[in-house]
């Protein structure tokens, strides 16, 4: 594979740039295994839709032809159970989730993971994604199979991380 040089400039990074060493999609850790693609997410609904509004230049055009997206404000009714199931990135600072590469978070590090790029925060976030499964655990203890309407927050904080908590 050729290796592909992006360089990134939007509101949250000048002239940031990365490599993407790996094809798009393939290739993944052998403990990561996201259930969700990056567009398949967006096109759920997740993040109140303001999560990727000034970014798009990063990624493939087809990620937002049916992305619910919101440039304006964070929409909870745009995520696909309605409610609202994040923390401002403030908190995500604050308690030190944010890798200085991906100024936006877990998601922002799975979009240019699933693109190709390879950084030394892979690790530290695979672990992070794995750590969710206690919220599934906590869903499927608590609610009847296939009763989506059942922890709708705890849900969407689910689809958040790649797991579709529509099946469970």
């Amino acid at each position: 594979m050729n290796k592909k040089h992006i360089v990134v400039n939007d509101k949250m990074q000048t002239a940031y740039s990365y490599e993407l060493s790996e094809p798009e999609g393939k290739n993944f850790d052998p403990e990561f295994k996201p259930e969700l693609t990056p567009k398949e997410m967006l096109d759920l609904g997740v993040f109140g839709g303001k999560y990727m509004t000034d970014c798009r230049d990063e990624f493939p055009k087809d990620w937002f032809a049916h992305a619910k997206l919101n440039p304006e404000k964070h929409d909870p009714e745009l995520n696909f159970f309605k409610v609202n199931a994040s923390q401002p990135l403030s908190v995500w600072r604050k308690k030190g989730w944010i890798y200085e590469e991906d100024p936006r978070g877990w998601y922002q590090w799975y979009c240019r993971y699933y693109m190709g790029r390879r950084c030394p925060d892979d690790r530290r976030q695979i672990k992070r994604w794995k750590a969710i499964v206690r919220h599934i655990a906590q869903v499927k203890k608590n609610c009847k199979s296939g009763d989506i309407y059942c922890r709708p927050k705890q849900r969407q904080a689910i689809l958040h991380w790649a797991y579709d908590s529509r099946n469970l």
